[in-house]
């Protein structure tokens, strides 16, 4: 998977990491303080080592993930899952923050509908 790289930019890593969809958004979210190279911010020019800890934001989700491999081209999510390992501590808040609005709103009305129907023996 490394394809014999020896670096990358920050930016183009997690364009190949599919972390963004273009290199332009992974170049604003750098630029806007998004994403965080071994705790500190970085500039997109940011040459990425393996074993280097990465924080960043995707939509409403904070991730840490440590590079386990290089690449500078896009391929396949399989593929690009072997680039990166999320932390524990990063799994673990993602699963214990709330869910978005609209969700909640979804799963309330769905039990409101089934007691509903269970009151009304349908």
């Amino acid at each position: 998977m490394a394809d014999n790289i020896n670096e990358v930019r920050l930016d183009k890593w997690l364009w190949a990491a599919r972390f963004y969809k273009t290199r332009s958004i992974a170049k604003a979210m750098i630029e806007g303080g998004k994403v965080h190279y071994n705790g500190q911010r970085a500039k997109t020019s940011k040459i990425v080592e393996v074993g280097a800890t990465i924080k960043l934001r995707q939509g409403n989700d904070e991730k840490e993930v440590v590079v386990t491999a290089l690449s500078d081209q896009r391929r396949g999510a399989p593929e690009a899952q072997l680039l990166y390992q999320e932390t524990e501590k990063s799994i673990q808040e993602r699963e214990k923050s709330p869910l978005p609005v609209k969700q909640m709103r979804c799963r309330c009305h769905t039990q409101i509908v089934a007691q509903i129907k269970k009151s009304d023996g349908i």
